[in-house]
């Protein structure tokens, strides 16, 4: 995947950097754009531009959109498809080389321009990056880059964290977080953009993955900050999207040695949701995300097949082993959204050990 070359680094600046195209979308978001459009649009430079991709709203956010922006191009798709499918259809019309996926409910904070362009300044190498997303008033942390469990449970890891807990140093992740996704424009264009048919949740994961199978780099900005609106709890049917994703990610990324080592796992993982989501209520919910991933299967293992080979659309192919994949997960279930499982030292301990054998046998990373 091409990167900057290092060697032009101290040549790089502001002046040859890429212009920026945010891509916003939005459903039903007018209450959380009058607050945070005002915000981005005077951030941005000349030769930046603002998309917004209205998903079938009700409550007249695509015409607020052109009055808070009234240099945004604003697309009124007439459809609820999802995140990733509104995402693809705004950067279908950006018109740079830098694209900046930015929730409409999330405030960036001054000087987030300047900061949000300082992998390519700085010519880390990277192809995707996230600004570091804070919540409550920027007093906690919502996200410093997202954690994925080998079992494929991902979450925003840092959440909930003290703010002055937050890294002050940029660092690569797992994957970066969709609510604030820098990425170059080739890259994204490279491995297919977001997967359509994840319509919420595991798609900036899934794309991250995709990333680092062809061999890219996903990183956090934490100079470049944004407050996030954010409430985890959204009804039982997150769970449905949470878990028909999960497996979807699993099935189409994950290398084949991997997923041998990790059937045992896997197994005992799904009767484990199985109990949680009976003494949670939302059994039907994973019931259903179960069938759909069932009858799914067929598109998903083709998909799986494109993705690793890289049939055109679906991006290089896969270009790291099974060990240097592995190098991203982790048997920790640190996450204030996970529960009782979170603070379990004995389940700690098992999980911790079952990954510890898997890696040894997957060998040690490239790097």
């Amino acid at each position: 995947m091409p990167t900057p070359d290092s060697a032009d680094a101290a040549a790089i600046g502001p002046a040859q950097t890429p212009a920026l195209s945010v891509v916003v979308v939005t459903h039903n978001s007018a209450a959380q754009i009058a607050r945070t459009l005002p915000a981005i649009v005077a951030e941005l430079r000349a030769g930046d531009e603002l998309i917004v991709a209205d998903n079938l709203s009700t409550d007249a956010g695509a015409e607020l959109a052109r009055r808070l922006a009234p240099g945004a191009h604003v697309i009124e798709r007439g459809v609820n498809d999802g995140f990733g499918a509104g995402a693809n259809a705004g950067a279908g019309l950006a018109s740079n080389e830098l694209l900046l996926f930015l929730n409409p409910d999330a405030l960036v904070a001054p000087g987030f321009r300047d900061a949000i362009e300082l992998p390519i300044v700085e010519a880390r190498g990277w192809q995707a990056w996230q600004g570091l997303l804070t919540a409550a008033d920027e007093t906690l942390v919502n996200t410093w880059g997202g954690a994925i469990h080998f079992t494929g449970i991902a979450w925003a890891g840092g959440a909930e964290r003290p703010l002055s807990e937050a890294p002050a140093e940029p660092q690569q992740v797992p994957f970066a977080s969709g609510g604030c996704l820098a990425i170059l424009r080739q890259s994204f264009e490279e491995v297919g953009g977001f997967d359509p048919t994840y319509f919420l949740y595991h798609e900036d994961t899934d794309l991250s993955l995709r990333l680092r199978l062809a061999g890219g780099s996903v990183g956090l900005e934490p100079r470049a900050r944004a407050d996030h609106d954010y409430e985890f709890s959204k009804g039982a049917h997150k769970w449905r999207y949470l878990e028909q994703n999960r497996w979807a990610t699993i099935i189409r990324t994950y290398p084949a040695t991997l997923l041998v080592l990790l059937a045992p796992a896997l197994a005992a993982t799904e009767l484990a949701l199985l109990l949680v989501a009976t003494l949670g209520g939302w059994l039907p919910e994973k019931l259903n995300a179960s069938a759909a991933t069932l009858a799914a299967l067929p598109r998903l293992l083709r998909e799986r097949r494109l993705i690793r080979r890289g049939a055109e659309g679906w991006g290089p192919g896969s270009q790291i082993s099974a060990a240097d994949f592995g190098a991203q997960l982790t048997p920790s279930l640190d996450s204030e959204y996970l529960g009782r499982a979170a603070d379990s030292a004995l389940l700690e301990a098992v999980l911790g050990g079952y990954w510890a054998v898997v890696k040894a046998v997957l060998g040690p990373p490239s790097s």
